[in-house]
């Protein structure tokens, strides 16, 4: 364990001092500031909560910057250091292939926490400061935060699959960015066809469970229809009768979406030569 965690401090460490990195972070919290102050100016009229307005709003952003950084931070956490030569470095020491693996997950999924909470938490308190909230709209809130996180974990998982998978960064590099637009952008596009293809069809029978096929699409149910305020505002009410998913199905469902890629990530990273 004492080597697992040294791995993920240095990952941590690595990250913090990576301008990149502290510029993603600058970056998400900037727009959750701007999406705070400015998406939260017409509630009062609205009738809704300010921090319910933050919670949508945040939602929609996440859903597309959570996974691009996700996945850009540790596209290359493997075949970049088989490449460089540090992996067999690392190797000479006394560590398995499953604690290097777990110790750079742990590490990135902290880059990934810090930056979470320090944006997103900030922007929170400062809308909670200037205007009135409710229970319910902290409870929503404080899922935006834990449910992010775990998104930006599913896609690092799939990254570590693609890092472990391949043997040069630019081609981890380029099959990251098709997972990003695949999964953030086309799918959803896809499943529109279907549902206008099949002429609703197949929206009272597999769309629901087709939905749980994206971690991203996980993401949006469990933040936009998980709470009544949210789901009203949100416009997502008409969807969250179709798709009757728990929260704590969407939430092992995320789970599942981390633990599978990461696992076959530690298979195949474990039959290589390096």
């Amino acid at each position: 364990m004492r080597a697992i965690l040294i791995i993920a401090q240095k990952e941590i460490t690595d990250g913090l001092r990576n301008r990149w990195v502290l510029g993603a972070t600058l970056l998400l919290a900037g727009l959750a500031f701007a999406l705070s102050f400015l998406g939260s100016a017409p509630s009062g009229q609205l009738g809704v909560k300010p921090l319910a307005v933050v919670v949508v709003s945040l939602s929609s952003l996440t859903i597309f910057l959570m996974p691009l950084i996700a996945l850009l931070i540790s596209y290359d956490a493997i075949v970049g250091e088989i490449e460089r030569g540090c992996m067999l470095l690392l190797l000479t020491y006394p560590v398995t292939k499953g604690q290097i693996l777990i110790g750079k997950f742990l590490g990135h999924t902290g880059i990934l926490a810090i930056a979470t909470l320090v944006g997103y938490g900030a922007a929170g308190i400062a809308v909670a400061w200037s205007g009135d909230t409710d229970a319910t709209s902290w409870q929503a809130f404080a899922n935006l935060i834990v449910s992010s996180i775990m998104l930006g974990c599913a896609f690092i998982a799939l990254a570590y699959w693609v890092s472990a998978s391949v043997r040069e960064r630019s081609t981890a590099a380029g099959i990251a960015i098709g997972i990003w637009f695949g999964m953030v952008v086309i799918y959803d596009l896809l499943l529109m066809g279907l549902l206008i293809g099949t002429k609703g069809w197949i929206d009272a029978t597999v769309f629901p469970y087709l939905l749980l096929a994206n971690p991203a699409d996980i993401y949006r149910l469990l933040n936009l229809t998980a709470f009544d305020n949210i789901r009203s505002f949100s416009g997502m009410a008409g969807l969250s009768e179709q798709a009757q998913f728990s929260p704590l199905t969407l939430v092992a469902a995320l789970v599942v979406w981390i633990g599978v890629p990461l696992t076959l990530a530690g298979l195949r990273f474990g039959r290589s030569e390096s």
